[in-house]
């Protein structure tokens, strides 16, 4: 019994070192499959974060290129489509001016390196290369594939954008290269076909330029090698004729290399720690994914930001308006896209140059993100055009409440260093209904209603609504019908009298615009006349006036002629010799011509306004200062631009039937001006009673329907043969003032 009981305990014994004997087995195999499949585990996550890495690695690079090359071609659709560069190249060639312009620009620039003005066949003009001209090979920086674009843009195969942009090989290397057509701006080229100058652009790819981008984009050893060159950490750079030019190879920096470096010798050491290992593994990983994500990340910022004022740019907000749109329509909330055009920023550029262009901008955009605050998102979209994105509960509030306060914000001048300047802004806003309106509609309609807070007059904020379309679709149609009654010369002039306040003689008359649509009747001065202006027609318009009645003013010797200019006239360069042009022309003494003009661009713009107005004296014509009385009427500008005469707004005569105030104003109006020597011109006088205050109050000349309507070139023929008509009346006025000395006016 005894010996039984040990082989039981033996037995149990060997059967226990057997079961510790298998689970040790077992436990080693665990630990060499758990070993082998993380190590393998480990080798695919390295593998595949160095993928990652090497994708978002060419997919930036990729965006870095196409960067590059829209740089330039935006760059070259803003020196090319210049009214100055159109004018100085076609109107009024100027080397001088072409060569400061464009050539000088190649000097130290980051925009571009070289400059070429072609002609109609592709033969250089002006060529500028690092600020220097090219002296004898220009042809070596228009190879093939640059005359290539050349064909495309002279053919009209661009597209709507006479412009074409590519990669080609010159002489000093590889660049982006773009070709453009040196256009008007504001309307189409008017100049044949092989007078037609082109605007050649090229920025190489340098070796500094492509460390700055190495820099930028994050992708370490950047460099551009020939095209022979294997690698696939590597973006070829081809031409638009599909030629490879270049690669651009970077170094990769393996981040799964080096975590798989670090983790390794952990695992190694704790192979009995699995545990352990595995959570060390997982917290590793996950560093290495969110560093990867957060590099990913920051090159989709990048790529979505502006460069200029930091704000998201045109993608950034397509971006997240689609989110916000998407967003909405998931919980029923609203979004509301205000549009925002600075409102005399192109005058800015022009008169102090694009470096404080770019100062206003970056201005201009730190005080918008002060005002918009967190609660909506503040996006540059291009130029001088921002967006702002409202989201969430009571968004159309919020929209007009930032709107309210950004016309606020521009009320005041704004301070860019040793400068002072004084721009607007027009907004317009939509809204989407629980996102029922999709980014590119909602994006058209706040454009819209932007457009028409400018038509509207400036300086407002104007919501949209679906007639603004039918609107428009007016207006465009007058423009295109204006701009042929321009043409085929049907627009006409009509003549309104002005009298001597003491003789009542015809002294002067005054030119207005008249247009019998075709099909549609009489339009409006009121109408047509502001679509003149925003369509760019204004200064064909004001010049068929003048010529028009120039011609008729040598049938009327003795008479004067009042003529009104447009803002948008004396913003054209070349209207000054247009004006004496038309002089020489007609053959008519200067001395006998008024211009007139409003306060509004003397505000807007008074250094340029005074150097327009020294042109136009030296030609001879006299300035008038018209509807004084209807704006600020400021005492500082009959000072300072020394008008030749004043005229009288309407509103001032038409409230003087309201009492002795309105009279006494009058009288202090009238005084101020011959204070300082400035004769005085009193329009819309309809009574008699008006014409005795007037002339009064001092007065020299009256103009109104008392005395005449507008009328053709017949009527005013027919009343300078019938004087005795004007005679009478002044002679029944007098009378009447007579007989009203004893009783207060």
């Amino acid at each position: 019994m005894r010996l039984l009981g040990v082989k039981n305990q033996l037995k149990s014994l060997v059967n226990r070192r057997m079961a510790v004997t298998g689970m040790l087995l077992v436990f080693a195999m665990l630990a060499v499959m758990v070993t082998s499949i993380v190590l393998t585990a480990l080798d695919r996550v390295a593998t595949y974060a160095n993928h990652l890495d090497e994708e978002r690695s060419r997919e930036t690079l990729v965006g870095a290129v196409q960067t590059f090359e829209f740089q330039l071609g935006s760059t070259l659709n803003d020196y090319a489509a210049w009214d100055d560069a159109a004018v100085n190249v076609y109107t009024a060639p100027d080397a001088d001016w072409v060569n400061s312009n464009f050539g000088d620009m190649t000097f130290e620039s980051d925009l571009f390196d070289v400059a070429i003005v072609l002609d109609q066949d592709g033969r250089p003009g002006m060529a500028y290369s690092d600020g220097k001209p090219i002296e004898n090979n220009a042809r070596g920086f228009l190879p093939h594939d640059l005359m290539f674009l050349f064909d495309q843009v002279r053919s009209g195969q661009s597209g709507p954008v006479p412009q074409a942009l590519g990669f080609v090989r010159t002489v000093k290397g590889i660049g982006a290269a773009g070709v453009a057509l040196i256009r008007m701006k504001s309307e189409p080229v008017e100049v044949a076909p092989q007078a037609r100058r082109y605007l050649v652009f090229i920025r190489h790819l340098s070796a500094n330029k492509v460390e700055r981008i190495s820099g930028a984009y994050v992708l370490p050893g950047l460099v551009l090698a020939p095209p022979s060159k294997r690698s696939t950490h590597a973006v070829t750079v081809e031409s638009p004729s599909g030629i490879s030019l270049a690669t651009l190879a970077w170094s990769p920096r393996v981040p799964g290399d080096l975590s798989r470096q670090q983790v390794e010798p952990l695992v190694k050491a704790a192979l009995i720690l699995v545990a352990v290992y595995c959570l060390l593994l997982f917290i590793i990983g996950n560093s290495v994914v969110r560093r990867l994500r957060a590099d990913e990340a920051s090159a989709v910022k990048l790529a979505r930001t502006d460069r200029l004022s930091g704000l998201a740019n045109r993608d950034g907000l397509h971006v997240l308006l689609d989110q916000s749109l998407e967003e909405a329509r998931g919980d029923g909330g609203d979004v509301v896209l205000l549009y925002l055009d600075l409102d005399g920023f192109k005058e800015v550029n022009d008169a102090y140059g694009h470096a404080v262009g770019d100062s206003l901008i970056r201005a201009v955009s730190a005080g918008l993100g002060v005002l918009v605050g967190e609660d909506a998102t503040l996006s540059r979209i291009g130029g001088d055009e921002f967006g702002i994105v409202f989201f969430g509960p009571e968004s159309e509030a919020r929209a007009i409440a930032v709107a309210e306060a950004i016309l606020d914000f521009f009320g005041e001048p704004l301070t860019l260093g040793e400068r002072v300047v004084a721009v607007g802004c027009s907004l317009g806003l939509a809204m989407s209904h629980e996102g029922r309106i999709d980014g590119g509609e909602l994006t058209r309609q706040a454009d819209m209603a932007m457009y028409a807070s400018k038509d509207g007059g400036r300086g407002r904020w104007t919501a949209y609504h679906p007639q603004m379309d039918e609107e428009r679709e007016t207006r465009n149609q007058i423009a295109v019908d204006l701009r042929a009654a321009i043409e085929n010369e049907e627009i006409t002039v009509v003549y309104q009298p002005v009298v001597d306040s003491a003789t009542f003689e015809l002294v002067s008359v005054e030119a207005l615009a008249r247009w019998n649509r075709k099909g549609h009747g009489a339009v409006s001065p009121d109408i047509f006349i502001p679509i003149a202006e925003t369509s760019g027609l204004i200064d064909r318009l004001g010049l068929s006036v003048l010529r028009q009645s120039l011609a008729q003013l040598t049938a009327w010797p003795g008479l004067k002629l009042s003529v009104n200019v447009s803002p948008g006239q004396f913003r054209d360069p070349a209207f000054t010799s247009h004006v004496a042009a038309l002089f020489h022309e007609t053959g008519i003494e200067p001395q006998r011509v008024v211009l007139e003009m409003t306060e509004t661009y003397f505000i807007q713009n008074p250094e340029r306004a005074r150097t327009v107005l020294e042109r136009l004296r030296k030609i001879g014509v006299q300035i008038a200062l018209d509807d004084f009385g209807a704006g600020f009427s400021s005492v500082g500008y009959l000072r300072q631009f020394g008008f030749d005469r004043m005229k009288i707004d309407r509103s001032l005569v038409q409230s003087l039937g309201e009492g002795h105030k309105a009279v006494e104003m009058l009288q202090a109006t009238v005084a101020l001006a011959r204070s300082l020597d400035v004769p005085v011109t009193a329009e819309g006088v309809e009574t008699e009673q008006q014409a005795v205050n007037l002339r009064l109050a001092g007065c020299d000349q009256l103009q109104g329907y008392l005395f005449g309507r507008p009328c053709s070139p017949e009527d005013i023929d027919a009343l300078r043969l019938r004087p005795m008509d004007l005679r009478a009346k002044a002679a029944a006025i007098a009378f009447g003032h007579h007989r009203a000395t004893d009783r207060p006016i």
